[in-house]
């Protein structure tokens, strides 16, 4: 096969602009690089940052949408050790959104025993960002309490299960058609964007915007951390003088590609962690809700527009 179905993103006015073609070439491996016949790529709000043009360092129109994909190897460029064709994997790359795409060997995972691939993405993106945020980062020890803000998202889902597993107290925020939601997976409170949570531990901030002020106050003056991983709600801005006289607290930047980039060691030992938890059952196989790949524009625009919960996945 040397063409296939995908989604092209062809301007930066948005979902709008995301289409599917059934044209599209069938990526060929490079050195170090895979090839992963896609069974199901998961959706993200770097998705719809890109579709706009305003994530840091994403491709630029006309391009084959995606980054996050599990399925089978079914095909090896030179070099590659550790993964051999016919294994499930999940990992990321470029032109996720399509029956084919290629990815880096070196920063893929197994699907784990029991999972099936629909199941499997949000495992490396959204699960290993949420653990990097509490522990090597947020510090997080027993008996403190955190804030996830946007916790029915799919970070803030992980954050709770896994916040709540290393013994913390956890108060989530999210629209109030998604409190039950948050309740379930473990969060102690459930609160609405701008209600008072009191002082906390750690905050994982993801959304930005005005959400971004209340996650500072909500940090406990001096020992108080602040994760930020997202920026969903739209850019904000703190000043060194609010951090000398108004927010003494600890703000801490994440970006999971670059921490995989900077810090090996961390990211090798967080990824150890992880399997532990998935072999424990703390970090469960999700119930991802699944589209097919044409529906993937207006999925995108229901992520944006925050109508959505849990994981999106997106079936070629």
């Amino acid at each position: 096969m040397t063409s296939m179905r995908a989604l092209r993103q062809d301007s930066a006015n948005g979902p709008e602009d995301l289409h599917l073609i059934t044209d599209a070439s069938v990526p060929v491996p490079g050195p170090g690089e895979i090839l992963l016949k896609v069974s199901a790529a998961g959706v993200n709000f770097a998705d719809v940052m890109q579709t706009r043009g305003t994530y840091e360092g994403g491709p630029k129109a006309p391009y084959i949408a995606g980054f996050e994909a599990a399925g089978e190897v079914v095909g090896l460029g030179e070099a590659v050790t550790g993964v051999a064709l016919g294994d499930h994997v999940v990992g990321t790359g470029g032109g996720a959104f399509a029956e084919y795409m290629v990815m880096p060997a070196a920063g893929v995972v197994p699907v784990p025993e029991g999972w099936s691939d629909e199941q499997a993405p949000g495992l490396l993106l959204n699960w290993a960002t949420a653990l990097a945020a509490l522990k090597p980062l947020g510090r997080l020890a027993a008996g403190e309490t955190v804030l996830v803000q946007a916790a029915a998202g799919g970070v803030g889902q992980a954050a709770v299960r896994l916040a709540k597993h290393y013994g913390a107290t956890v108060i989530g925020t999210a629209s109030p058609g998604k409190h039950d939601l948050v309740r379930a997976v473990g969060a102690d409170r459930v609160l609405g964007y701008g209600e008072d949570p009191g002082a906390v531990d750690l905050v994982l901030e993801s959304v930005g915007g005005a959400t971004f002020a209340a996650s500072l106050a909500a940090a406990k003056r001096v020992t108080g951390r602040v994760v930020v991983y997202g920026v969903a709600g739209g850019e904000a801005a703190i000043t060194n003088r609010e951090l000398n006289f108004r927010h003494q607290i600890h703000l801490i930047g994440l970006h999971l590609g670059v921490l995989i980039e900077h810090a090996p060691g961390i990211f090798a030992d967080l990824m150890d962690e992880l399997r532990e938890l998935v072999a424990a059952g703390v970090c469960a196989p999700g119930k991802p809700t699944v589209h097919d790949l044409a529906d993937g524009p207006r999925v995108l625009a229901e992520l944006e527009a925050r109508t959505t919960a849990g994981k999106l996945v997106l079936r070629p």
